[in-house]
């Protein structure tokens, strides 16, 4: 769990010979009508919780070396494809929630944003699928983590059998 931890073992990974990463996991819903064990394609993610705008005046999430904040994903097109907005904090903040909305962010974790970092660095392809754990405005989202992580790593496996 988390960015770091994300990072170091994607560029291990490149390290020891990957192509290509596939990163599989969950995800929180920040659309409201999204549903448990929904699946979906990321399309671009972006660090939600990395910030230079007091330094040189960059919009959130926009690294250092890039002009955008959306580090872009391949796709296969077999399910929707959605904005991942990754960053080391699993909160219900509606402040965390507004940017998400300004960022155009669907889906949220804490590790896809900084492994498609890792993998545009090494030039390398970056696919996620990511299965729906929890929804914005159904409870507190750690709550709803811990009773459907279950169900959604059941849709996952499905969802990975499909596309591979």
């Amino acid at each position: 769990i988390g960015k770091v931890n994300a990072a170091a073992a994607t560029q291990r990974a490149i390290i020891e010979g990957a192509t290509e990463i596939l990163n599989c996991g969950l995800c929180g819903g920040i659309d409201r009508r999204m549903e448990i064990g929904q699946v979906f394609e990321v399309e671009s993610a972006v660090e939600y919780d990395f910030d230079l705008a007091e330094l040189n005046g960059t919009g959130v999430g926009v690294l250092n070396e890039r002009n955008d904040a959306y580090i872009p994903a391949l796709t296969k097109g077999l399910f929707e494809s959605r904005i991942l907005a990754s960053g080391d904090r699993f909160t219900n903040s509606e402040d965390d929630f507004a940017l998400l909305d300004a960022l155009n962010c669907t889906l949220r974790d804490m590790e896809g944003a900084a492994i498609a970092h890792v993998c545009e660095k090494n030039k390398i392809p970056f696919r996620s699928l990511k299965a729906v754990s929890d929804v914005r405005g159904q409870g507190l989202m750690i709550g709803q983590y811990r009773k459907h992580s279950e169900t959604a790593l059941n849709a996952l496996y499905e969802a990975i059998r499909k596309w591979a």
